[in-house]
């Protein structure tokens, strides 16, 4: 299943990939935490359990991933493409067709947190 959040940022895709670090991934969502990272991988906990996280830059920002999530959990956060080019879209997808409620309600929450991060540092 796929969800997307588009926030009414304007920025550039440098501009994400620079901000949005495990430096302060704690500031930006408060669904997660970071135990530990080093270069492009973190441990974090949060409201599914502990995970590895492995940040990507990529073309139009940057992409999460949780190594061990059962449901192959991943997230973009980009600018510059359509249907949105000039305001930053926030992807994530599972590797289910169907979900039930709660889980869906979590990853909603979970995108309401990084929207809200999101908008409260890139607004500054």
């Amino acid at each position: 299943m796929e969800f997307f959040k588009i926030i009414n940022v304007r920025t550039t895709a440098d501009q994400i990939q620079k901000i949005i670090n495990f430096d302060n991934l704690d500031n930006l969502c408060e669904s997660i935490f970071i135990m530990d990272y080093n270069d492009n991988i973190a441990n974090i906990g949060g409201i599914w359990g502990d995970f590895s996280l492995q940040k990507d830059l990529i073309n139009g920002g940057i992409r999460f991933s949780l190594l061990e999530c059962p449901n192959a959990l991943t997230f973009t956060i980009t600018t510059g493409y359509p249907s949105e080019p000039k305001q930053i879209i926030f992807h994530l997808n599972v590797n289910r067709t169907e979900l039930k409620p709660m889980f869906i309600d979590e990853i909603e929450e979970f995108i309401n947190d990084w929207k809200t991060g999101i908008e409260k540092r890139f607004n500054i």
